[in-house]
C-alpha cells in the first residue's frame, strides 16, 4: 500500500494541473492494474505459506475415525433367576448351641417349636422368617439340626436356597439401536518415535446413563471394557501410548500407555476390518495399560516374525480403595507374556500368545446400579423401603473383597487367504485357574462361596458371610474358534463357530455383542453374515448369531461353573441369571472417515 501512495503522489507532482484532470482516467486505470498485481503476488504468497504451516499442523496431529450404527433384535430363551449359597451348617449349629449368635427362645426343651415365645433376638426372628416363607426349607434345617445333636452327624457344607421356586421366563427385545464414534489420533513425535490414540463413544439410543442394573457381569463396567461397552455419549479413551522404535539402531522398539489389545486375530475379519490389536482375539480381547518391549527378526526364514514381550496392570487395590482406613484387603493385578507372530507374509499368518494374569480379585472396580431383588435377599431393612420405589436403582460402587487367585492362558490362530479370495482361520486356546481358596460374595476362582453365620455389629441380624472357597484345585479350560470369509455379490459372506468348556476363561470382555462376547461363552456359538461392501469406505453387515450355553459364569472367573439344566430344574444355584440360548440377529452400517 505504501508503494502505491508514492506512486500516486509522484504522478501527481510530474504533471501540470490541467493535465491531471485529462490523464484522469488512465491514472486510475494505472493503479487498478498495479493493485490487482499486487493481489496476485500477495495471494501467491500466502498459499506457498498455507502449504508448509498445513504439513506442520498435519505433522502433529493425524485424525481419522469410524461411525458405526447397529440396530439388534435380542432374544433370550428359558431365562433363570434360582440364587442360592453353600452354607457351613456344621458351623452354624455350633454356634446356635454356644450362644454365639445370641438367644434362641422359639425352641422348647423336647425340641419343640413356639413361634409365640419369640423375644425379636437374631436368631428367633431368622427362624420364624424361615419357618413362614419356606416351610419345606425349615424342616429340612431341623431335621438336620436333630440329627446333630441327637446322633452326632454333622451336616458339614450344603446349598441354601434363596428362592422358593427357580424362576423362568422369556424376554424379547425386538429393537436395541446402538452409536458407535471411534476418532484415530497419530502423531510423528520424531524420525523413530510416535504416538497413536483412539478415542470412542458407545451407547444406547436413548440412554446415556452410563450405569447398567447389575444382572450380570456384561452388565459391570470397568476399566477393561470402559470403550467397549454402552456408557452413554461420553468420549472414552480407548487407547493412548507412544512407539519407540529401533533404540540405538537395535532393531528393538518400546510401547508404553493403553495398549492395542483389541481386535486383534482371527477377530477383524467377523468385523470386516484390518487387524486392530496385537494378542490373539480368542484368548485376550480387553482394555489394560502397560509395556510392550519387542523386536522384528529379518534372515531367519520366517517372513515377519516378530517377537514381543508384554506386561501389563489389570487392577489397583490401593489408591483410591480406602487405603488411610487400612480397609484394603485386595491386591494388585498384574499380568505379562509373550506374544509371537510365528508367520506373516500377507497370505498365511500364524501366532502365538502365553501370558499369566497374578492376584486376581474377585472383581473389579466400578459403578453398578444396584438391584432390587439383590436387596430382597441380602437387605432386608433397606428392600422395606425399596419397594416403595420399584423403579428406583441406587448407584454404588462396587469394589472387590479378596484376591482369589491366578489365571494362565495361551492362546494360538492361523489364518490364510487363497489365490481366489477366500479367507479362513482356525484359533485355539487354553486357560488354568490357579485358585488360592479366598472367596468373596460371588465366590472365588472357578468356584462358589461357603458362608457362616455371624451377628451384625449392633446383635439384631443374623449375617451369612463368605469365609472360604468351596474348591482350591487347579482347573484347565478350552475353547476353539473357526471361521472362514467367502468373496460374494457385492462383499463376502462369512461362517463361523466357536465353542468353550466348562472351565473356559479367557480375557476377551471387551468384544461388544450385545448378549455378551461369543467368544467367552462357556457352550457354542454360531454366526452368519453377510458384509456389502458400498463403497471402499462404507458397509452394511447382515448377521445373525446363535448362543446355546452349557454351564454359567462366562466371561467371569468368579464362581463354579454350574450346568444350566441343573439351574433350571433347581438342583443348583447361581448368584446371577443364567441363560439356556439366546440369539441376536442385527444390522450394522459402518462409516470410515
Amino acid at each position: 500500500m505504501t508503494r502505491l501512495v508514492m506512486l500516486f503522489m509522484a504522478s501527481l507532482l510530474a504533471l501540470p494541473f490541467s493535465a491531471v484532470a485529462a490523464d484522469e482516467q488512465a491514472t486510475v486505470e494505472a493503479l487498478q492494474k498495479q493493485i490487482q498485481e499486487l493481489s496476485e503476488e500477495v495471494e501467491e504468497l500466502s498459499d506457498r505459506l498455507n502449504v508448509p504451516e498445513r504439513h506442520a499442523a498435519l505433522d502433529r496431529v493425524e485424525f481419522s475415525g469410524d461411525l458405526r450404527y447397529k440396530a439388534h433384535s435380542l432374544h433370550y430363551d428359558d431365562m433363570t433367576f434360582n440364587p442360592g449359597i453353600n452354607v457351613n451348617f456344621t458351623d452354624f449349629f455350633n454356634k446356635v448351641g454356644a450362644g454365639a449368635l445370641g438367644a434362641v427362645n422359639v425352641f422348647g426343651m423336647d425340641g419343640s417349636f413356639s413361634p409365640a415365645n419369640s423375644q425379636g433376638t437374631a436368631l428367633d426372628n431368622m427362624f420364624v422368617n424361615l419357618a413362614n416363607d419356606n416351610p419345606a426349607l425349615f424342616g429340612q434345617l431341623m431335621q438336620a439340626m436333630g440329627m446333630y445333636q441327637m446322633m452326632g452327624i454333622a451336616p458339614g457344607v450344603g446349598p441354601f436356597p434363596l428362592y422358593l421356586m427357580p424362576q423362568k421366563y422369556d424376554i424379547n427385545n425386538d429393537i436395541l439401536q446402538t452409536s458407535r464414534l471411534r476418532l484415530n489420533m497419530k502423531a510423528k513425535v520424531w524420525n523413530n518415535v510416535k504416538f497413536s490414540g483412539r478415542l470412542s463413544m458407545f451407547k444406547n439410543w436413548g440412554d446415556s446413563t452410563g450405569v447398567q442394573v447389575f444382572d450380570s457381569w456384561n452388565r459391570f463396567t470397568a476399566d477393561y471394557n470402559n470403550g467397549t461397552n454402552t456408557t452413554g455419549d461420553m468420549v472414552r479413551v480407548d487407547r493412548a501410548y507412544f512407539d519407540w522404535s529401533n533404540i540405538a539402531d537395535s532393531g528393538v522398539y518400546l510401547s508404553i500407555g493403553r495398549r492395542p489389545s483389541t481386535g486383534g486375530p482371527p477377530v477383524h475379519f467377523r468385523e470386516g476390518e484390518m487387524r486392530g490389536g496385537t494378542p490373539t482375539g480368542n484368548v485376550m480381547s480387553m482394555n489394560f495399560d502397560g509395556i510392550t518391549v519387542g523386536k522384528a527378526f529379518e534372515n531367519i526364514g520366517l517372513e515377519g516374525f516378530t517377537a514381543r514381550f508384554c506386561y501389563g496392570q489389570g487392577y489397583e487395590s490401593e489408591w483410591g480403595n480406602g487405603e488411610m482406613f487400612n480397609n484394603v484387603t485386595t491386591k494388585d493385578t498384574h499380568f505379562g507374556g509373550f506374544n509371537i507372530d510365528i508367520l506373516n507374509d500377507g497370505i498365511n499368518f500364524l501366532q502365538f500368545t502365553a501370558f499369566r494374569a497374578m492376584d486376581i480379585n474377585d472383581g473389579f472396580k466400578g459403578l453398578i446400579a444396584f438391584p432390587t431383588e439383590f436387596g430382597e435377599l441380602f437387605a432386608p431393612t433397606l428392600y422395606n423401603d425399596m419397594q416403595k420405589f420399584p423403579t428406583f436403582n441406587f448407584v454404588t460402587r462396587f469394589q472387590p473383597s479378596t484376591t482369589i487367585g491366578d489365571i494362565d492362558l495361551g492362546g494360538i490362530v492361523f489364518s490364510r487367504e487363497e489365490d481366489n479370495g477366500i479367507k479362513w482361520f482356525v484359533s485355539g486356546g487354553m486357560t488354568v485357574l490357579r485358585p488360592n481358596g479366598n472367596a468373596g460374595m460371588f465366590g472365588g476362582m472357578g468356584s462358589d462361596a461357603v458362608f457362616e453365620a455371624e451377628l451384625n455389629s449392633t446383635g439384631t441380624e443374623v449375617m451369612m458371610v463368605p469365609k472360604t472357597a468351596t474348591n482350591s484345585d487347579d482347573e484347565e479350560g478350552y475353547g476353539v474358534y473357526v471361521g472362514v470369509q467367502v468373496p460374494a455379490p457385492m462383499g463376502k459372506l462369512g461362517l463361523e463357530y466357536n465353542y468353550g468348556s466348562e472351565w473356559w476363561t479367557p480375557f476377551n470382555q471387551a468384544i461388544d455383542d450385545a448378549i455378551g462376547s461369543k467368544l467367552a461363552t462357556r457352550g457354542h456359538v454360531g454366526e452368519a453374515y453377510y458384509i456389502f461392501d458400498i463403497n471402499p469406505r462404507m458397509s452394511i453387515k447382515l448377521s445373525g448369531i446363535y448362543y446355546d450355553f452349557e454351564y454359567s459364569g462366562s466371561g467371569s472367573p468368579v464362581g463354579k461353573p454350574q450346568e444350566i439344566d441343573a439351574i433350571m430344574d433347581g438342583t443348583a444355584y447361581s448368584m446371577l441369571p443364567v441363560v439356556d440360548t439366546a440369539y441376536d440377529l442385527n444390522a450394522t452400517v459402518t462409516v470410515q472417515f
